[in-house]
């Protein structure tokens, strides 16, 4: 009930307001939050602190700083991503380098679109759908909250966009007869450290997320890694780059690896641009790493080589 009172009365209504409007708000809490409000700060710092080892303290706190005014920026435009036009959308959200796209959907080929939290996801996640051939379809956790699952969902999928819930992923698959694009955000802190792929990754050994590799060879899917480029506020370009449209010609982890290194040279072009705020290396790397990288290999290889 209090969830609904909230969206209907406050935040659709706060939606409606164009951006320039919505911007003197959050600029007012990005005030706050450098100043009184240290949201996260302390995760902020320790993973800026431990990705850029070489950078000065000034450097650091730069980085910080901006990382703060992006991330009120973020809030502005998500609660106006809730009633943006069709029309408004294409203007602030612009697409390079669509014939990857183009070309993979003439050799009919369905495509998982992998990047990290960077710039603004959730414009591309309402609008993918008005920007190429394939059905676009984006998988996400339910919410605890019921009724913002449905809500979000709802908003997010109102151009197109297919919202597969995480458990169901393979069972959409299987059933699925259409040329899709699915959006996959990899750079989340994984559940299990013994089932990730641990490389280095911002000068840190890290667990990275390998469900993207296990789709792309369990059902042949091209992989295409994009990043999204601030234009200037509230204007967006989103670049393209393919991996490989043939996974299961690569290796273990080798799409994994080149997915994390193009990543990894996003965030160092524009670092203020990534989530600082996530708790990104709070797995403990396992102890016995090159054995379980060799267990690992051989699942991989008896499931998908054999």
């Amino acid at each position: 009930m209090l969830s609904a009172l909230a969206y209907y009365v406050l935040i659709y209504p706060l939606s409606l307001l164009p951006l320039r409007v919505l911007y003197l708000f959050t600029d007012v809490f990005y005030l706050l939050l450098i100043t009184i409000i240290p949201y996260r700060r302390k995760v902020v710092r320790t993973n800026i602190e431990r990705s850029f080892p070489n950078k000065t303290k000034k450097e650091k706190r730069k980085i910080e700083r901006k990382f703060y005014r992006h991330l009120t920026d973020l809030l502005a435009e998500g609660a106006k991503n809730l009633s943006i036009s069709k029309k408004q959308l294409l203007k602030r959200f612009q697409v390079e380098q669509s014939e990857v796209m183009d070309r993979l959907y003439a050799q009919g080929k369905s495509v998982l679109l992998v990047s990290g939290h960077y710039n603004n996801w959730e414009w591309l996640i309402t609008g993918q759908n008005l920007l190429f051939k394939h059905q676009a379809v984006g998988i996400g956790m339910p919410l605890s909250n019921g009724f913002w699952d449905k809500k979000l969902n709802a908003r997010r999928s109102r151009f197109g966009m297919r919202v597969i819930h995480s458990k169901i992923v393979h069972q959409f698959f299987k059933e699925n007869k259409e040329q899709i694009a699915t959006l996959v955000l990899a750079d989340q802190s994984p559940g299990d450290s013994n089932k990730c792929y641990w490389t280095d990754f911002l000068n840190q050994k890290s667990g990275i997320l390998f469900g993207p590799e296990m789709l792309a060879n369990t059902y042949n899917h091209a992989v295409v890694y994009f990043s999204i480029h601030k234009l200037k506020r509230g204007h967006y370009s989103m670049r393209l780059q393919e991996i490989s449209s043939d996974p299961r010609s690569l290796k273990y982890g080798e799409l994994t690896e080149q997915f994390v290194r193009l990543l990894e040279q996003t965030i160092n072009e524009a670092p203020e641009f990534w989530i600082w705020s996530h708790k990104r290396w709070k797995r403990t790397v396992p102890e016995h790493l090159d054995e379980l990288r060799q267990e690992q290999v051989k699942r991989f290889n008896d499931k998908f080589r054999s």
